[in-house]
């Protein structure tokens, strides 16, 4: 990152560069700056750093209230609406300390101080009252983002009431008096962008965002009949698998369904760093899991895929490419593909800053698996990992045998409880043709040769009975010395 900052410094300030010296505390225009990247395409900030290249530095007792000043205002209405979450970095240039903003492309059309601004070649430009512009900045917000299309007729009934209160207790478990703990349902999707206007059509209503982060399953399958996570472990590297889920469900949940499938195959090794026991299995496997839920393009016809091999893991996801080819984590500048959801994510702490992913699978990804990750944004985004850690294959293979082992029972277990129900099939029909005239529970056990009465009750007369396909004769007294039975509609 260090290098990235210095070329961004060598390269100077243009549409998606803003340098800020910053020297009598946190300048007021940052937060124009931030607003203007996020309507536009995005941009860099680096605070400590002049209009003419140079690095002139944050003075170090001043670091923590800049970083203060900044994650409160941008999580301030009053002052950006919608907020957003952004991180800022401290790093170290020429013996000088910089902050360092990355600031994405957002999904909504974002005001700072009641303004709405766009990013140029001069700076920060305010399209308040240029109602062309500001039609065409909201047009250009629907249609790129996906998760912005609004459904005028879905409902607070098509949604589910425990996933709302799930996430609104997580968000107020990591935040204290965090501002969802005092909001209704309808309050908190509002204040989370999950319900908005779409200026094509000037139709309101919940958004795809929405449903996909907290709809009933049903409402999602009509919403995205093809969506889901398709999640497999294989016995070896052809087609077959041992294990598999199908995980059709709302974000929230699927996330757990996801890391419960990877807990149960994969193994945690005893991990310390710093005197610190790290789960670096969770840790790897936790950014993968939400890169593959946040960063997906939902509304193409691809499903998921979470696979485990005994040699790879290999996860895919629909993608709309934005670097198309191998990223260079050292190198790439993130960005989200959906940023309403992502933010979502960040309040209940699935996810970090943006880009902590990568880096947080680059960290422990050689400790873990014995190789890289490889990143590929193509119409599938692609993540690859090669298992050459000799502990993780001889786990792997030892989960495979014992999963295989469990396979072939249940597979016996099925075939011979199909030829029980099969021979029972069997008698049942035998027995309707022997009932064709009245027959005494004795006769129709010695004619079956069976000796236990209660048995021979549960398994076949008493199923008849209730299927209506043999009646008794004494209909009024069930349990009648005289009673005997036939097959219903014998005469026909």
């Amino acid at each position: 990152m260090i290098e990235r900052i210095k070329k961004i410094i060598k390269n100077g300030e243009k549409t998606e560069v803003e340098f800020k010296a910053a020297q009598g505390g946190m300048p007021r225009s940052v937060y124009e700056t931030v607003c203007s990247f996020l309507n536009t395409k995005g941009g860099e900030i680096v605070l400590g750093v002049d209009d003419n290249r140079n690095v002139i530095g944050i003075p170090s007792d001043k670091i923590n209230a800049y970083k203060k000043d900044f994650t409160s205002e941008i999580n301030n209405p009053q002052k950006l609406f919608p907020t957003t979450y952004l991180s800022i970095e401290e790093h170290v240039i020429d013996d000088k300390s910089v902050l360092y903003i990355n600031v994405p492309e957002g999904s909504q059309v974002y005001k700072c101080d009641g303004k709405t601004l766009i990013r140029n070649f001069d700076g920060d430009f305010d399209i308040t009252n240029n109602q062309n512009l500001l039609s065409s900045l909201y047009l250009r917000k629907s249609s790129t983002y996906s998760e912005n299309k609004v459904f005028p007729y879905m409902t607070m009934d098509d949604l589910d009431e425990n996933i709302i209160n799930k996430v609104r207790q997580m968000a107020v478990n990591r935040t204290k008096n965090h501002p969802w703990a005092t909001m209704d349902n309808l309050a908190l999707l509002k204040s989370a962008s999950l319900y908005r206007k779409d200026y094509s059509t000037q139709q309101e209503g919940f958004t795809l965002a929405c449903g996909l982060l907290f709809g009933k399953d049903i409402t999602i399958q009509n919403l995205l009949p093809h969506y889901r996570t398709d999640l497999i472990f294989k016995t070896d590297n052809e087609v077959r698998y041992s294990d598999r889920d199908i995980v059709e469900t709302n974000l929230i949940d699927s996330y757990d369904r996801i890391m419960r499938f990877v807990e149960k195959h994969l193994p945690s090794p005893f991990y310390l760093e710093k005197d610190i026991r790290i789960d670096i299995r969770n840790a790897i496997f936790r950014e993968l899991t939400v890169n593959t839920l946040m960063h997906r393009e939902f509304t193409l016809h691809n499903y998921a895929r979470f696979i485990i091999e005994p040699n790879k893991i290999l996860i895919e996801n629909a993608n709309k490419p934005y670097i198309c080819g191998n990223l260079k984590p050292k190198d790439f500048r993130p960005y989200t593909k959906n940023p309403t959801i992502a933010k979502i994510f960040k309040e209940i702490g699935y996810a970090e800053e943006l880009g902590s992913g990568v880096r947080n699978v680059m960290k422990y990804s050689m400790e873990y698996f014995g190789s890289e990750p490889e990143f590929i944004d193509e119409t599938l985004f692609r993540t690859v990992v090669n298992i050459t850690n000799d502990n993780l294959i001889t786990h792997v293979a030892a989960q495979n045998e014992q999963v295989s082992v469990q396979v072939k029972g249940d597979r016996i277990q099925d075939r011979i409880q199909d030829r029980v129900q099969e021979k029972r099939d069997r008698v049942q029909e035998e027995l309707l043709v022997f009932c064709k005239t009245p027959k005494s529970l004795k006769e129709i056990m010695e004619k079956f040769e069976y000796k236990s009465v209660d048995k021979f009750r549960k398994n076949y007369i008493n199923i008849l009975l209730q299927d209506g396909r043999l009646e008794r004769t004494e209909t009024d007294r069930p349990t009648s010395k005289n009673q005997k039975y036939i097959a219903k509609n014998n005469e026909d």
